[in-house]
């Protein structure tokens, strides 16, 4: 199995409207990436590793796949729309990271 995992770095001046993202953008994701998607989570950053320290993160979204063509295979066809409307909900360059789980 392999994860998707989409970070939204905190910093001065990102905005994340996390009420678009939950009821409209994580929607659009899910019935785009039908039965190839086997689960998401989406965790809201609240702090950072150090007692009173600002969370690295705004938003980091986790994605499961079976394999990285899987993932590939449902995104590609959908690529432009989904990314499309990030503008709707944030003005944050995302990092993508595409892991396998070990455990």
């Amino acid at each position: 199995m392999i994860r998707v995992t989409v970070l939204y770095p905190a910093g001065e001046g990102h905005t994340f409207d996390m009420d678009y993202y939950l009821k409209t953008h994580i929607p659009l994701f899910q019935e785009r990436m039908g039965a190839a998607m086997r689960e998401v989570t989406v965790e809201r950053g609240v702090a950072g590793g150090a007692p009173g320290s600002h969370p690295p993160y705004v938003a980091v979204v986790r994605g499961s796949f079976e394999s990285v063509e899987s993932f590939a295979n449902a995104f590609a066809p959908h690529a432009s729309e989904i990314q499309g409307d990030v503008p709707n909900y944030t003005n944050i360059q995302p990092i993508i990271q595409i892991s396998e789980v070990l455990i």
